[in-house]
């Protein structure tokens, strides 16, 4: 009988896996034990072994692609078995909710496609009719509420009349109709939200029977193919013919309200810029990129008293943005939303501390003359919080819900970076290791994290969590909680500042701690308390020994 091979759940964050190579083929002949792919998952690339003997018959995920935990990845049988009807009956079982929804969406679509078959723009065109709808007034905006009606329905409008005053989600602005006619509808209320594009208000000729226009929501009205002005050319016509334009006249300039504010502030007559927006509605972008001609400038600079000097020109530089763009991979996901839990989950607080490394850093040389692989100050700090961690148990705990876990054992997870994130290798029972044996296992998981082979094993099982970033002059800072531990010590870089000892202002070298805590299940004391023992473990490194 063919065997269903799927994708396997390799570590305990992993939510889907991406096929980074395939060593066996269609036809290709295995046993149990095999390895028949790699596997990239969230923390590492690790082999996927089959537990079958026979034939491959099929393949279902191609190299570089990922897919989620639990899915048909390869089907497994004897050479020439017809594998397709354990496939058709993995397709039936995950087809059926989505048949249960299709009905649901053959109405959604239809309803959607009902509502889109309203009056045309040409249509709205003859009747002389203008649909209001709810700008786009930001790029982040997705809704805005109506701070201020203007006008009320009845009222007549002209052009460039403001109807409304919208608050987005940076700043009330102001809304124009551009339409002459009759305020016939008033579709949100004051205090009111509509979604950009959604039909706030409709002008036209008093009387126009808007139902219509009305029934087909907030569709958009169909658009036509040679549409090149916002009125009849006739109309147009005979509105400039009765209406001539002074060009010292902003009233009947299409511009926008912060347009008109910038143009009033500099001097600039709007009749002499032209608009760059539809319809030749000038913005704020022609205000400022707008020159006057070369005879105003000659008659402002003959006025001005002759001492004065030119105000000074500032260059007009013209970027280009750009932007590249690549998929996230297994591990950036799983630290996204793993942090992101954390940090939203657990109740922060941070408690921060300064420590004398002067006694630490005689202590490191001197073990470094005779260790047979060289210390770190970070393999030193490893050491003294799992023996501080044995005095504050408290602090060695994680919230489990219903209960809370205080470990015995001090399993020091490691943050590591790598080129795709973060690892957090688990140096285990730290308290009862020395130094030298710390510093070896440190650096094996560091060239195992950077090569991507580390395990599981290697990872799991955490009980408090050290970050160190002093290699990179961090002086200080505050980390997110690797959950489910119950706090994260942050290592900054040992700084050379004047010190007072003994009354005398002296060189001392100092180093600054935070301990990120869950309040859950540490408290402020608690902490402090933590704290204050370590400090004196690093201040005098001799009772490590002891």
């Amino acid at each position: 009988m063919a065997e269903i091979v799927r994708m396997p759940k390799m570590s305990d964050t992993m939510t889907e896996g991406v096929m980074a190579k395939w060593h066996k083929k269609v036809g290709d002949k295995v046993k149990s034990g095999d390895v028949m792919a790699e596997v990239e998952t969230d923390k590492a690339t690790m082999d996927l072994e089959s537990y079958w003997d026979g034939t491959i018959l099929y393949i279902g995920v191609e190299e570089g692609k990922a897919v989620p935990v639990d899915a048909v990845i390869a089907v497994i049988g004897k050479e020439g078995e017809d594998y397709k009807a354990a496939l058709d009956a993995e397709s039936a079982v995950s087809a059926a909710p989505a048949a249960e929804t299709k009905p649901a969406e053959a109405a959604k679509e239809e309803s959607t496609s009902a509502a889109a078959t309203g009056l045309s723009e040409a249509d709205l065109e003859k009747m002389g009719v203008t649909v209001v709808r709810m700008p786009l007034l930001s790029d982040t905006m997705t809704e805005g509420v109506i701070a201020e009606w203007h006008k009320k329905v009845g009222d007549k409008v002209k052009d460039d009349d403001i109807l409304a005053d919208v608050e987005t989600d940076k700043a009330t602005m102001e809304v124009m109709g551009y339409a002459a006619g009759t305020l016939l509808h008033i579709g949100v209320e004051k205090g009111q939200a509509a979604k950009v594009n959604g039909i706030i208000a409709i002008v036209g000729p008093a009387g126009t029977d808007i139902s219509g226009i009305l029934s087909q929501g907030d569709a958009p009205a169909k658009p036509v193919a040679d549409k090149t002005s916002d009125a009849p050319v006739a109309e147009k016509a005979a509105a400039t013919e009765e209406a001539p334009v002074s060009s010292t006249s902003t009233d009947r300039v299409k511009a926008s309200p912060l347009a008109k504010r910038i143009a009033k502030d500099k001097g600039i007559d709007l009749a002499q810029v032209a608009g760059s927006a539809d319809g030749g509605r000038i913005i704020k972008k022609d205000i400022e990129n707008f020159k006057s001609a070369p005879a105003a400038a000659k008659a402002e600079s003959s006025s001005a008293p002759a001492a004065e000097k030119a105000a000074p020109v500032i260059p007009q530089y013209v970027g280009e943005e750009r932007y590249t763009e690549k998929p996230v991979s297994q591990m950036r996901k799983v630290i996204a939303k793993r942090l992101a839990e954390s940090l939203f989950t657990a109740p922060h607080f941070y408690l921060n501390i300064s420590i004398d490394m002067d006694n630490a850093m005689t202590a490191r040389t001197a073990i470094n003359s005779v260790a047979p692989v060289k210390v770190s100050f970070n393999d030193i700090i490893i050491k003294a919080v799992a023996v501080a961690l044995k005095q504050h148990p408290a602090v060695n705990s994680s919230w489990r819900g219903d209960k809370i876990r205080f470990n015995e054992h001090t399993n020091i997870g490691v943050a590591m970076a790598v080129e795709d994130g973060l690892l957090v290798p688990v140096v285990r029972f730290a308290d009862g290791k020395s130094l030298s044996h710390i510093s070896a296992e440190v650096k094996e998981y560091g060239q195992k994290a950077k090569a991507k082979k580390l395990q599981p094993s290697d990872w799991e099982g955490s009980t408090f969590t050290v970050s160190n970033l002093g290699m990179f002059g961090i002086d200080e800072f505050t980390s997110i909680i690797n959950s489910p531990d119950g706090a994260i010590l942050s290592v900054g870089a040992i700084q050379q500042i004047p010190v007072v000892k003994n009354g005398a202002v002296v060189p001392g070298n100092v180093m600054k701690l935070s301990l990120g805590c869950d309040h859950r299940v540490v408290d402020g004391a608690t902490g402090a308390a933590f704290l204050q023992t370590l400090k004196g473990l690093l201040e005098e490194p001799i009772r490590l020994l002891v």
